[in-house]
């Protein structure tokens, strides 16, 4: 992706999350220098901050997702007694917009439908291999009620609605009707090692600098801080 497309998305996304009156935090609007000047350890350390993916395939309009990691703990400290051990994100899925076909090994996670258009999450169950199951139905917890979807069915939530999602549970996910804006609780994230996905594919785009960064990018953050 150009660094000029990437910067044009920061600002739309960022119009789009305060027209639900969220706000990101104040160190999401730090300049790269002032970003590197600020005590950033933590904020590299648990990759919070801007995410923007096309998945490596320079389609970001058909594929791709925006997010900004508001808060982190770290895989490190996973199985502690007292510890951070949970994540948060808020993300956009475009209107039809797809975010391919994933899971996780080790997060578990509640996916909301915080405002906008409908979410649209089609499921399968891994298989003992880890695999996609194409068979089995999927059971699911809906905001506290199971429901029972067959092989490769589309979950709809509305506005307020939300999923858990378990590390058995293999996942895509689009909007429709509409932009969407998603919220995201979970455990401890990890973007680098936790993402299972079913086609070979990136999890981070490869950046052309055609213009200075607006704001840096988790990605970012090894070659910049």
């Amino acid at each position: 992706m150009k660094r000029s497309r990437i910067n044009d998305i920061l600002r739309e996304s960022d119009a789009f999350i305060r027209s639900f009156g969220y706000t990101l935090p104040p160190f999401a609007y730090h300049s790269p220098d002032a970003l590197k000047a600020s005590d950033h350890t933590e904020i590299k350390a648990r990759r919070m901050g801007w995410d923007i993916t096309d998945y490596g395939r320079e389609n970001f309009d058909e594929l791709g997702l925006f997010l900004f990691t508001t808060r982190n703990g770290l895989s490190a400290d996973l199985g502690q007694r007292s510890a951070m051990l949970y994540a948060e994100k808020i993300m956009i899925s475009r209107d039809r917009q797809l975010s391919p076909m994933h899971r996780h090994d080790l997060k578990v996670e509640d996916i909301i439908n915080r405002g906008g258009g409908t979410l649209v999450i089609e499921l399968f169950m891994a298989d003992a291999a880890g695999g996609v199951d194409r068979d089995a139905d999927v059971k699911v917890m809906v905001d506290g009620v199971v429901r029972t979807l067959p092989a490769g069915g589309h979950l709809k939530l509305d506005p307020g609605e939300s999923v858990t999602l378990f590390p058995n549970n293999w996942h895509a996910f689009w909007g429709e009707k509409g932009d969407v804006l998603i919220g995201e609780v979970s455990t401890v994230n990890d973007d680098l090692t936790d993402n299972i996905f079913v086609e070979p594919i990136g999890r981070f785009s490869n950046v052309q600098e055609d213009e200075a960064p607006l704001h840096l990018l988790v990605s970012d953050y090894d070659t910049h801080l």
